[in-house]
């Protein structure tokens, strides 16, 4: 069995370099053909996908349809879950991350970014950027977030993925998640047991399948990325230039 994690392919604020969180933003030119690239590479692996999960925001749900007209699998029979939206950036959701940097130190920003448990800057109820005032999200059962940490995020998510698990165990076939930079962390947290140390130098890049191989008893036999390895690298490091006061 197969679980297959993909991040978006590059959004609008990507590519601005902005912290995205919750804000409802579009795939770039680029990230269309990155969300085109990884259903193919995921067509001529011959996985088995039956099922898809993905979050409610456009550029998970836009490259999940691009995915899905790659390897024939139904629109209909996509799996939609809020637990699976990216973390919420409160008060830095929409600031450039580069002038961010400049502005409180690059060491703050990744603190920002990567700790394990400390949140950005909250936002007030009132803030536009507060997910209450977006119609999508209204009708989600739970407390919203004014700003999140990957604990955060983790925590949200536990409900999602108790349930996938236990689902997933009981059968075979290979299944996708559709998602983003800090929930797919928090998954990849989860999978392969890191401390909050380690996972801070994780990092996920846009468009490329990374693909968890499984044993009879669930066990991970291996993981890697569908992509050559010093390309994942050049990837990689770009994701750590983000948050630097001249980014490279």
């Amino acid at each position: 069995m197969h679980l297959i994690l993909l991040r978006h392919g590059e959004s609008q604020w990507n590519l601005e370099n902005k912290f995205t969180g919750w804000q409802d933003v579009h795939l770039t030119r680029k990230g269309i053909e990155e969300a085109k690239d990884a259903g193919n590479k995921i067509k001529k692996s011959n996985f088995n996908i039956i099922s898809i999960h993905t979050s409610l925001l456009n550029r998970a749900i836009e490259t999940t349809n691009f995915v899905t007209n790659k390897i024939d699998f139904s629109k209909k029979n996509i799996i939609y879950d809020w637990r699976l939206n990216e973390r919420h950036y409160g008060a830095l959701q929409g600031l450039n991350k580069s002038e961010t940097a400049v502005k409180y130190g690059e060491n703050q920003v990744k603190i920002w970014r990567r700790s394990f448990d400390t949140p950005p800057p909250l936002i007030k109820e009132n803030d536009q950027r507060h997910p209450k005032h977006n119609k999508k999200f209204q009708n989600i059962n739970a407390v919203l977030p004014k700003g999140e940490s990957l604990k955060d995020v983790i925590n949200r998510l536990e409900p999602f993925w108790k349930d996938f698990i236990k689902k997933i165990k009981d059968g075979a076939g290979d299944h996708l998640i559709v998602a983003h930079s800090n929930s797919l962390r928090a998954i990849v947290k989860i999978l392969d047991q890191l401390s909050e140390k380690e996972i801070i130098d994780v990092n996920i890049p846009t468009g490329v399948p990374l693909v968890y191989y499984f044993d009879h008893n669930f066990n991970i036999m291996k993981k890697k990325y569908l992509i050559d390895e010093s390309e994942l690298k050049k990837k990689q490091k770009k994701i750590e230039s983000q948050g630097k006061a001249n980014k490279v």
